[in-house]
């Protein structure tokens, strides 16, 4: 059997190695995180650009400093590469890859698939495995362990173990981070759960254990439904208010000074980020193989999915109450990030947006301070390298379309500027020139 003893003592000794695959939004906080409890990090990523930019001391991600990457490099206690041979050092490797969907809204595994036969060659005897990335539950035990098994010749328990430990990332979130949000950790088997809790332990406020692996991956999934679901609800009361002249952020404001038995939620342009867009309809196609279907998720996801649309029809109703059509029109679209105050883009609901806007002839620019160049998207590829704009000359667009409200911004008087204002985030002051959506 793995040796559960040797493991711990070589973890609370801060003698065990820790690999971290994907130095992504969650692998670079987490490999950071335990660098900076003198734990050894090898950080594993595909991209040289990334592995590069990391060992020359920057980072690639705005609110990770690059003070912070280049304290770890310097110090020896962590660095990067793209050569996953070298997984062989580790006793723990930390699986943090992305898990978007298919086109046909189906889960795409194949990052985790790709990590666990890139590693499954180097494992050895003592070592755990986890995944942190969000997925269907099974995928630890069904997807993971099985290639891991096949392409090295070990077993579970005999000689490796396997856990999921799902992110809890927010980024840029000034309350939390990696190591003060609470870790939720499932093992495969018994002993996986007990050296898994033990190496977060060492660098996480809370280990929250659970039965199984499974437990673990419905938990994160729980989480990311809640928030779709009731996004969705106050998306759909917001077309409802809107038609009858009730401002929906004054219901929010006033409701939430009830001070139980209420949670606020806010209404938006749609969903994006790596998470509430994607992670529900992994349960839902998990659901299927089980006979059901997941009625409350698919509806959330049809209102949310909806939500460009009515920001296109509420600016095609701002511009007709000004003579104007959308065709033609010259359109700014504030904020290409998916939440404010960060430079994440990923399943930004800008660029659905920005793509209706241009196939009804609008002439459309961006602008974000946070992403002043596209970068490469898999689904807007044709957006790359374009710049953002400037917000000196507001006045010059027929229409300013609030997607994203990063601090810092005075909107007030943006609004008073802009000759047109489609407001999908209430932070604009009623004034003539300001549509709420």
């Amino acid at each position: 059997m793995a040796d559960v003893s040797l493991f711990i003592s070589k973890v609370t000794a801060k003698e065990a190695v820790v690999g971290v695959i994907g130095l992504g939004y969650v692998g670079l906080p987490l490999a950071l995180s335990f660098a900076e409890k003198s734990f050894k990090v090898i950080g594993f990523d595909i991209s040289e650009r990334t592995v590069n930019t990391i060992m020359s001391g920057h980072s690639l991600i705005k609110h990770i400093p690059a003070e912070r990457v280049a304290k770890a490099v310097n110090s020896g206690t962590f660095k990067a590469t793209s050569d996953f041979s070298l997984a062989k050092e580790a006793d723990a490797l930390i699986i943090c890859v992305p898990t978007p969907l298919t086109h046909q809204r189906e889960p795409d595994v194949s990052y985790i698939v790709g990590s666990a036969e890139s590693i499954a060659p180097h494992i050895h005897k003592d070592q755990l495995i986890v995944l942190e990335s969000t997925t269907y539950p099974g995928t630890t035990r069904e997807v993971v362990v099985p290639i891991l098994e096949k392409k090295s010749g070990l077993k579970l328990d005999r000689d490796f173990w396997a856990a999921f430990s799902p992110e809890r990332e927010d980024p840029n979130n000034g309350q939390f981070c990696t190591t003060t949000i609470p870790k939720v950790v499932g093992g495969v088997t018994a002993s996986s759960l007990k050296v898994a809790k033990a190496l977060y332990d060492e660098i996480i406020i809370r280990t929250v254990p659970v039965s199984s692996a499974e437990a673990a991956e419905s938990a994160k999934l729980l989480e990311n439904i809640f928030r779709c679901i009731n996004i969705a609800m106050v998306n759909e009361l917001k077309v409802l208010f809107q038609r009858m002249n009730i401002d929906i952020w004054e219901v929010i404001a006033a409701a939430s000074t009830k001070p139980f038995g209420f949670m606020p939620f806010y209404p938006g342009p749609g969903l994006g980020g790596h998470c509430i867009p994607i992670d529900p309809f992994y349960l839902t196609w998990k659901a299927r193989e089980f006979g059901l279907s997941t009625r409350f998720i698919e509806l959330a996801g049809e209102i949310n999915t909806a939500m460009p649309d009515y920001v296109i029809a509420r600016s095609m109703d701002a511009l007709n109450d000004q003579g104007k059509a959308l065709k033609g029109a010259k359109v700014l679209i504030l904020g290409l990030a998916y939440k404010k105050n960060v430079d994440d883009y990923r399943e930004s609901p800008t660029f659905v947006i920005w793509t209706k806007l241009l196939e009804k002839g609008a002439k459309v620019r961006y602008a974000d301070s946070f992403i002043p160049e596209v970068g490469k998207t898999r689904e807007y590829a044709h957006f790359a390298g374009e710049k953002s704009e400037s917000l000196e000359n507001i006045g010059q667009y027929d229409l300013v379309i609030i997607a994203t409200a990063h601090d810092g911004i005075d909107y007030a008087e943006l609004a008073q500027k802009a000759q047109l204002v489609v407001d999908t985030r209430g932070v604009c002051p009623k004034l003539d020139n300001v549509y709420k959506a």
